[in-house]
């Protein structure tokens, strides 16, 4: 006979943070962050509204935890591929971006419309996350032979720039039928190649 060791109170309220989350990330398959409203949360976790307070601080918070839990996704799952940040590289950055934008659509979808979006708490989280990612490739960057000697402003330009056209690739992905995904990689593979080799060229220094 097995017997089951009861749940403690940190695991329960772990399962239902966790419950609040995934249940939010339901509710924005179709609206926007502001149109989400605390009781219609707390309604998807099985909690009455009151005990919404016991995880989040605010609908805000909520929302920057969101932000938080999908980034960090996406930075532990490029972070391998980063290591070798290559032309040659970029279309396995690519592959494993496309196959995780699958299998997490809805927090992808979450970032790539509340990155504008309405509510500035959520809209900073996103923007402190990507500049955070930014800075990570940033030291990956300097670490590649021949760009050893670049300015730090340099690598942080050119790391932003190849954020911001992962970033559209996300948003493109979503937004296009599964059958034309392969041309949106494609385009995103030359679009980094072009940014590789045009980094081949520049020369770095105080301007």
């Amino acid at each position: 006979m097995t017997v089951t060791e009861p749940e403690s109170r940190a695991e329960r309220k772990e399962r239902t943070r966790t419950a609040l989350l995934d249940g939010s990330l339901e509710l924005l398959e179709d609206r926007s962050f502001a149109n989400l409203s605390l009781r219609e949360v707390a309604r998807s976790a099985g909690i009455v509204p009151t005990a919404f307070y016991r995880h989040f601080a605010s609908m805000d918070d909520l929302g920057v935890a969101l932000v938080e839990d999908s980034m960090r996704m996406l930075r532990r799952m490029l972070r391998e591929a980063r290591r070798d940040p290559s032309a040659k590289n970029a279309g396995a950055s690519l592959e494993i971006l496309l196959r995780q934008v699958h299998a997490h659509e809805g927090q992808f979808r979450f970032l790539s419309r509340e990155r504008y979006g309405g509510v500035v708490e959520v809209r900073r989280a996103i923007a402190s996350e990507l500049r955070l990612f930014a800075s990570e490739l940033t030291i990956d960057l300097s670490r590649v032979p021949g760009l050893s000697e670049w300015e730090v402003e340099d690598l942080e330009m050119a790391a932003d720039l190849i954020v911001n056209t992962m970033m559209s690739t996300v948003v493109n992905v979503l937004e296009v039928d599964q059958r034309d995904e392969r041309e949106v990689i494609a385009r995103a593979e030359r679009q980094l190649q072009l940014i590789m080799i045009g980094m081949g060229g520049w020369r770095s220094g105080p301007r």
